[in-house]
């Protein structure tokens, strides 16, 4: 494609270079191929690594693009846009990821006959979705991932393979023998819309009521979301963390990889759960925490 058909996408502050050239390949600015047909982007903190280019379109930002373009390769196409990063993550679902094709279920996809499938979805190899469950408008459920009884899933909503949707809980209550007898997990899961789900998670139904991510929440590879669990709008889950039964998290949390959190915990609005914690206790809205166990961070 041509440049200038990005540069319409865009709208960018300001652009200097050649509209015309032909853009074939994404690749970073570090990769010793950079070639006058790719496109990457720069961060300000690597804005120097720019000097060294002689081809190429980057995206940089409007301040950087500002105080740099007369040291840079005037042979470098420059656009200058307020947050390079995300304008690149844009261009780059825009113009060079497949996007899924819409009502398509693959043969293999064992659905039960009482759901209904609206007519834009995207059903993976030998998916299965079990009975009564709710599947909204643009949903897209990748391979071998398994959807249990009962779960809704909310428009636009992204699961990634091997993923198992509403699977029974880790919840026992010991019998008057001294073994363990499993408790019925007669709840379900519900994934509001615009979720999106990575590969190989586990999300439990609850024991009563649902489990429930909120609008916009993204959870990542390997994460274990336990029965009961409730986390507000556009909030992240990042790779190996556990989240334990009945857990409350807030909007705009981040979780961070390979944290735990212990059961029936709450964790506020816009908190952050530092990388391999071990939360044991209740953290406030606006807090960072972190360690084992976690304690509260300053942040300044």
């Amino acid at each position: 494609m041509q440049l200038q058909e990005i540069l319409d996408f865009l709208t960018p502050d300001h652009f200097r270079g050649n509209a015309s050239i032909e853009i074939a390949e994404v690749k970073s600015i570090t990769d010793a191929s950079f070639g006058a047909h790719t496109i990457g982007w720069c961060s300000d903190k690597n804005i120097h690594v720019l000097t060294g280019l002689t081809q190429g379109t980057v995206l940089v930002s409007t301040v950087a693009f500002t105080a740099q373009a007369d040291t840079l390769d005037p042979a470098v196409n420059c656009i200058a846009v307020e947050n390079p990063r995300r304008a690149f993550a844009t261009m780059l679902t825009r113009f060079f990821v497949p996007q899924p094709v819409w009502s398509q279920v693959a043969p293999s996809a064992t659905i039960h006959p009482g759901v209904q499938l609206p007519e834009h979805v995207s059903i993976g190899a030998n998916v299965v979705i079990e009975a009564d469950c709710q599947i909204g408008d643009y949903v897209h459920i990748d391979h071998n991932t398994v959807v249990k009884s009962g779960t809704v899933l909310g428009d636009r909503v992204r699961i990634g393979s091997n993923c198992t949707i509403g699977g029974v809980g880790f919840g026992y209550e010991m019998n008057e023998t001294g073994t363990y007898e499993v408790i019925p997990h007669i709840g379900n899961v519900v994934l509001h819309a615009d979720v999106e789900i990575g590969n190989n998670v586990c999300i439990d139904r609850a024991v009563l009521g649902s489990t429930e991510l909120h609008e916009h929440v993204k959870v990542d590879n390997l994460v274990h979301i336990a029965h009961g669990v409730k986390i507000g709008k556009n909030s992240l889950v990042i790779a190996h963390a556990m989240v334990a039964g009945s857990v409350t998290i807030g909007e705009n949390a981040w979780i961070s990889p390979a944290s735990a959190i212990r059961q029936k915990l709450n964790i506020g609005n816009n908190t952050l759960v530092g990388m391999g914690s071990v939360v044991v206790k209740d953290v406030e809205d606006g807090t960072t925490v972190a360690g084992v166990p976690a304690k509260k961070l300053e942040v300044r």
